[in-house]
């Protein structure tokens, strides 16, 4: 067969939906050079909020080297941060799952258009929408995964997530660099229907008839219409709309949590009373022993200036100056508890107890959990400062529950759920 054949998907004969064309492909492709751009930045501020630069136990991202150098301590205030910025980067994401199809699905005769090169700026250009194309994919499924699934990749997510989102932003940017002033003309033209195509010589066939439009995305051959553009566009931003109001909610919390039909920690919140709300790992999950959480069994163990140490047991903790916080849980799967009521001992004030005074330092939290890529967990000297960061041992008024973290667990404003580490064994303030 010849690659003119339009039995063959190389042939611009084969794909005959009449809805291709430079408009429809542009007004996707600016929603995403917007929506991509929202993401990339949300991505890079999680990041910084996990600490990678603080201590190996939260480093994620091995060999940051220049990758690393947007990298700051992340703030406690507003404590609703990381609720915002990482509900934001998940929502958007799955809301953004449709138009992204649409883009690959309109643009995808152009994945099979020979010759592979024609030139040296071709060959590149071809270079980045392969980029692009499978580095959008990746992004998106390791996501979607991961949100859905939860631990789906254990320990490796980070990693994987981080380094595959530079590779797919430095194609998206070339590509966009390329293709935007097209967009721009084609958007403004508001060129709904492309111009007709060009007759094909006598003799030659109908195969060999091509688009005039600008981006040679509209069909030569095109099959009669269903539905125009415009309508195409209507039933993209539906999906968008769908996805967006089923799983907000997770995000949003409350009342909204009832929406999220679609969202793993949608629906109502779980069970009821004080320790009726969201967790991701149960104590069953983690593998923690009922035997090594018992009053007289557990101790806490604080080690800080000159390896002083303490063991505190749960009823010595309750003994010592208690203080409350309203604080919420947000996940890096996007999403957030409501603000909970948590009181125990703050964190600065233990570390006092072991000669930091003042100005208290960093600090390694570790938890009886078993596995798990945050059963350690590092804190930044300005999160341990905070009057609000607590070593918490009753939430809403009650005890702890086991899946909450009984007998005590680490809350801090604005820090991701996994480093309000639970099960707390171990508190070691100084140098990491």
């Amino acid at each position: 067969m010849r690659d003119d054949d339009p039995r063959l998907p190389t042939s611009p004969g084969f794909w005959r939906s009449p809805l291709r064309g430079t408009w429809f492909t542009s007004v996707l492709g600016l929603v995403l050079l917007a929506g991509v751009t929202v993401l990339f930045l949300t991505g890079l501020v999680s990041y910084a909020a996990y600490n990678p630069d603080l201590a190996p136990v939260n480093d994620q991202t091995p060999d940051k080297g220049l990758l690393g150098f947007y990298l700051f301590s992340w703030p406690t205030d507003p404590y609703w941060l990381y609720r915002l910025t990482q509900g934001l980067h998940v929502t958007l994401g799955i809301t953004l799952i449709p138009v992204l199809l649409a883009k690959l699905w309109s643009v995808v005769p152009k994945l099979f258009a020979l010759p592979p090169a024609r030139s040296l700026a071709h060959a590149l250009e071809r270079l980045s929408l392969l980029l692009l194309v499978g580095g959008g994919l990746f992004e998106f499924v390791t996501g979607v995964l991961n949100v859905q699934l939860d631990y789906l990749f254990p320990g490796s997510f980070y990693p994987l997530h981080f380094y595959g989102a530079w590779v797919f932003f430095a194609a998206f940017l070339a590509h966009a660099a390329l293709k935007t002033p097209t967009a721009l003309r084609a958007v403004r033209g508001r060129h709904t229907e492309e111009r007709p195509p060009v007759p094909a010589p006598p003799g030659a066939g109908q195969s060999a008839a091509v688009p005039a439009d600008e981006g040679g995305l509209a069909s030569p051959l095109p099959d009669p219409p269903t539905v125009d553009r415009r309508g195409a566009l209507w039933f993209v931003g539906g999906g968008s709309l769908l996805l967006l109001v089923t799983t907000a909610g997770q995000s949003i919390g409350g009342a909204w949590r009832r929406t999220a039909l679609l969202a793993p920690h949608g629906w109502a919140d779980p069970g009821g009373g004080p320790n009726g709300f969201q967790i991701n790992k149960t104590a069953g999950y983690a593998g923690i022993d009922p035997g090594q959480t018992a009053e007289g069994a557990w101790r806490l163990v604080v080690t800080g200036r000159g390896g002083r140490t303490v063991r505190l047991s749960r009823a010595e903790l309750l003994r010592l100056p208690q203080h409350s916080a309203a604080l919420p849980i947000a996940c890096v799967e996007g999403w957030s508890t409501a603000d909970q009521w948590w009181r125990g001992v703050r964190l600065r004030d233990l570390a006092a107890l072991v000669g930091h005074d003042g100005d208290p330092p960093d600090v390694l939290v570790e938890s009886l959990q078993l596995h798990g890529a945050f059963r350690r967990g590092a804190l930044r000297a300005n999160q341990v400062a905070d009057p609000r960061s607590l070593l918490a041992l009753r939430v809403n008024g009650e005890d702890l529950s086991p899946d909450h973290g009984y007998p005590a667990r680490v809350i801090v404003p604005a820090a991701p759920g996994v480093l309000n580490t639970k099960w707390v064994a171990r508190l070691t303030f100084g140098e990491l």
